[in-house]
């Protein structure tokens, strides 16, 4: 089968990669936070691919209760990806932003309710005029409390969508996270280096019902 830019790559197809991994050079932009591995405690993370990457962070760092957001890449096969690999559909990634957050003050059902609301989860392997394997929709949960949590959602929002049109199927790929790997500096926060850059974030106009949120 020839490879599409819509035809999930296998792991034996996959790029290498190399070892060394992309690390961030500064503190998050907006935040003031740092960009690294660490959860802090009392806070939780959850990793969501909704398209460009660029558009999905800023929704995220704009929310109360979130302590830190970064972009990179997850749900493939290369280890320590660059961008340009990623978008050649080579390494089975999906382009997606990782979120810190205080469940205290912004509950996971609250940040479901922004997932789903905010892209369009219909579109398989693509996002709007943006095509390939690493615009999927997508969320990677790290316990099986958020993961149990995040089908519960999926379900509740195919109802939603259900009532206005049969054919809508919800397409987003949930599973438990694999390794999320930092982009390049030059993506973290772009869209406050460069707010008239571009943002392809959507949705369907559809509002995720209060009484559905799990």
């Amino acid at each position: 089968m020839t490879l599409t830019k819509q035809t999930m790559i296998s792991q034996e197809a996959a790029l290498i990669g190399r070892a060394t991994p992309i690390i961030p050079s500064h503190r998050h932009i907006v935040l003031n936070t740092p960009l690294d591995d660490t959860i802090p405690d009392g806070l939780d993370s959850l990793i969501v691919g909704m398209g460009c990457f660029w558009g999905a962070e800023r929704l995220f760092w704009q929310q109360e209760g979130v302590y830190s957001t970064a972009v990179g890449y997850c749900g493939g096969f290369t280890p320590n990806p660059s961008y340009e690999e990623v978008c050649s559909g080579k390494t089975g990634h999906t382009e997606v932003v990782k979120i810190i957050f205080d469940p205290s003050i912004l509950p996971l059902s609250r940040l479901l309710a922004l997932f789903w609301e905010n892209h369009v989860p219909t579109e398989g392997m693509r996002q709007g005029n943006d095509i390939g394997t690493q615009y999927r929709s997508a969320l990677y949960t790290h316990s099986s409390t958020q993961y149990d949590q995040a089908i519960k959602s999926l379900e509740n929002y195919q109802q939603a969508l259900a009532q206005h049109s049969d054919s809508a199927k919800i397409t987003t790929e949930i599973c438990p996270a694999s390794t999320f790997y930092f982009a390049e500096d030059y993506h973290q926060q772009y869209l406050a280096k460069n707010p008239n850059g571009y943002c392809g974030l959507g949705g369907t106009g559809i509002c995720f019902p209060p009484s559905l949120q799990p």
